[in-house]
């Protein structure tokens, strides 16, 4: 992937006409605790776990997928500079078979193969966690970045 900044401060990072390939797959997306119910595509289910996620003791969790159709994944990163920065993504949530293990997981579709577009976010400097909306979010995004002047990196095809 590539970056290029605009001149309203936005970086795009986008792979090169000649590094894609196909489409081979869907990223999956997912949350350890709940999520709001109003996103779910199906009513949210409460799953016993035997062992609660590695951590000791058992209980349960929320589990559910997002509502099928436009995403927009947010976060924030940090610039060389310690500024604050917006790092984003949008896709579409597709169905399809999920893992039961009680927690928020959605099948996304970013556009290119998973593997680049994991890439692409992980060098985008993107902090661990991260928001995953239903819509498509970025126009509001770079609207707050103009705003804030924060920088706003999309991470893209």
């Amino acid at each position: 992937m590539t970056a290029q900044t605009t001149a309203t401060g936005t970086t795009r990072r986008r792979t090169p006409a000649v590094a894609r390939r196909p489409r081979i797959g869907l990223a999956e997306t997912g949350h350890d605790g709940p999520g709001h119910p109003v996103i779910s595509e199906r009513r949210p289910l409460l799953r016993g776990l035997g062992v609660y996620h590695g951590k000791r003791g058992w209980g349960v969790s929320v589990e559910f997928d997002v509502r099928h159709g436009p995403v927009t994944l947010a976060g924030l990163g940090q610039t060389r500079d310690g500024k604050y920065k917006l790092v984003a993504a949008e896709g579409k949530v597709a169905g399809g078979p999920l893992p039961e293990i009680g927690n928020t997981t959605s099948r996304v579709d970013f556009g290119c193969d998973p593997g680049e577009w994991t890439d692409g976010w992980s060098a985008s400097g993107a902090a661990h966690h991260r928001a995953l909306g239903t819509g498509s979010l970025l126009p509001d995004l770079r609207a707050l970045a103009g705003l804030s002047g924060l920088e706003l990196v999309e991470v893209s095809a």
